[in-house]
């Protein structure tokens, strides 16, 4: 499998090569040259596979020959080493919880997956690879888990200072070892403005950078896998299936239409966002118009630019008629959202976190328009992650999961940058 740069200036490369260099020489995405559908009798029978026989499937084309396949199974099993339940919470709408695993977050799954490949490229070199990752709330923390303590491999975590939660900073500045975190005086499209800078530095050609943002293909596409999940579990209803992500970046909602390029019967996507509504907006008025990202209590889909919204682009051939048939995207405010999980709580006793509140609104509306279908929303992280909303809303107080508790007591650790130069000056350092 080649991947090529969808700036359209670049070699071709690999998928070691796509993975090692996150992003393109001339600033492009990288996207795989073809996209071959799985056989209609994997899909027949899915509900008799495992997690890992279905994520080996689905990854196997995209990662060729470049690993061998009992070491991309055992990245696989090592990758999903926790549940992705479908829970009922009214009729005909489910939550897919991705917050089973280390992290309490979905991304525990591109970065588990993305740190083993590295890992395995790097087994024989003793180069040091410097990982920079923007983030915007739960991939700095599953990034500084799924990367910790792997040879050879350094992980520097850019994060907006004041605008992730107390227990997702913890997460990203506690862990020491080959993790630095770096406090930027900013929002999240600075951060990730900066990684992509570091990138195109000729100055920092010597520190073989690459990314651990969902702008990384093997961050990306490893995101297909819960998406094969939720039909497996839903297939049994034989109804169109409508999935709504909460989106900030939209890699997650991409590799949901990646997996459908392979043929999985997803009837509808929904592209649910926070008053971050560039891509509603873009649906709307057919003007893609990227603003500034402002603040919300659903602090991860706080992204102004997308940077995943080209390959989405990409996968429906720029043309607008053909990706409003199957996708569909709506904003919310942050007085909605909580009105939405003081509503889910209220009626159903499940606990939805901003970011699944907002997940919920956008699929309900979808659902209004097709109303013989069954739905599901991602519940993209823990509610403990948000307690500070949570507890007070709905008038609770949420247990301490254990993986939670590991970091409450450890000692922050960051180091605090305004600007580019201050970010060079660190790399550097």
């Amino acid at each position: 499998m080649k991947y090529y740069s969808l700036n359209h200036n670049s070699p071709k490369v690999s998928f070691e090569e796509a993975v090692v260099l996150g992003l393109a020489p001339d600033r492009g995405l990288y996207f795989p040259e073809s996209i071959t559908p799985l056989p209609d009798s994997f899909f027949q029978n899915i509900e008799n596979l495992t997690n890992e026989e279905i994520a080996f499937e689905a990854i196997q084309q995209f990662v060729g020959d470049e690993i061998p396949e009992t070491e991309l199974k055992r990245i696989i099993a090592e990758t999903l080493c926790f549940d992705f339940p479908c829970v009922p919470v009214e009729d005909n709408v489910y939550s897919l919880e991705l917050f089973h695993g280390p992290t309490m977050a979905f991304k525990d799954v591109g970065a588990r997956f993305m740190s083993r490949c590295l890992a395995y490229f790097n087994r024989n070199d003793d180069k040091k690879v410097t990982v920079l990752v923007a983030t915007s709330g739960d991939t700095g923390g599953a990034v500084a888990s799924g990367f910790l303590g792997v040879k050879g491999v350094e992980v520097i975590i850019l994060y907006p200072s004041g605008k992730v939660s107390e227990i997702q900073e913890r997460q990203l500045t506690t862990l020491g070892q080959n993790i630095k975190a770096l406090e930027v005086d900013g929002f999240f499209d600075d951060c990730q403005d900066m990684v992509k800078k570091a990138f195109l530095d000729d100055s920092l050609k010597h520190k073989n950078l690459t990314s651990a943002n969902s702008i990384n293909i093997a961050r990306w596409l490893p995101q297909m896998f819960y998406i094969f999940f939720a039909y497996q579990q839903l297939k049994k209803h034989n109804k169109p299936i409508i999935l709504s992500c909460p989106s900030g970046n939209f890699g997650n909602i991409c590799a949901g239409i990646m997996a459908k390029r392979l043929g999985l019967p997803i009837a509808h996507f929904v592209a649910s966002t926070n008053a971050n509504d560039t891509v509603p907006r873009f649906l709307e008025k057919g003007n893609y118009d990227p603003k500034p990202s402002v603040a919300t209590i659903a602090n991860a889909m706080d992204v102004g630019n997308p940077s995943n919204f080209i390959r989405i682009q990409e996968l429906y051939h720029n043309d607008l008629n053909e990706f409003e048939k199957d996708f569909s995207s709506y904003s919310y405010t942050d007085a909605e959202t909580e009105a939405a999980m003081q509503d889910i709580y209220t009626r159903t006793q499940y606990i939805a976190e901003p970011h699944g509140a907002i997940g919920y609104l956008g699929l309900k509306k979808e659902m209004k328009k097709q109303p013989n279908s069954v739905g599901v929303f991602l519940e993209t992280a823990h509610p403990i992650k948000f307690l500070d909303t949570v507890e007070p809303l709905l008038d609770l107080k949420l247990p301490i999961p254990t993986q939670i508790e590991s970091v409450l007591h450890k000692d922050k650790v960051s180091v605090k940058i305004s600007t580019y130069e201050d970010f060079k000056t660190f790399l550097k350092s």
